[in-house]
């Protein structure tokens, strides 16, 4: 599966806010391979107002060197985005 930043490396030309087209034909010009333009293509046909909004929107994957395993063991880890001095309140 193609990342987050595989997408947005081919998109670092384009202007936004930017419809889903615009973005294709922008990555299609940076020679994206087909993995990339696909996840574009799945996108909503709207327009987006910024890198965020598209890896957001495309279908990819964040962390793709990241087992399975491993995000398992994320998901378990219901504090995992509290600080270590605020788990125990």
């Amino acid at each position: 599966m193609v990342s987050d930043a595989d997408v947005l490396r081919h998109l670092s030309a384009a202007d936004y806010p930017a419809h889903r087209d615009d973005l294709v034909r922008t990555a299609e010009r940076a020679g994206a391979p087909p993995d990339v333009l696909r996840a574009l293509r799945a996108m909503p046909p709207v327009e987006y107002g910024n890198s965020g909004e598209v890896a957001r929107s495309a279908r990819t994957a964040a962390a793709p060197e990241e087992t399975p395993a491993a995000a398992a063991a994320k998901a378990r880890n219901r504090h995992q985005r509290v600080a270590q001095h605020l788990r125990g309140i």
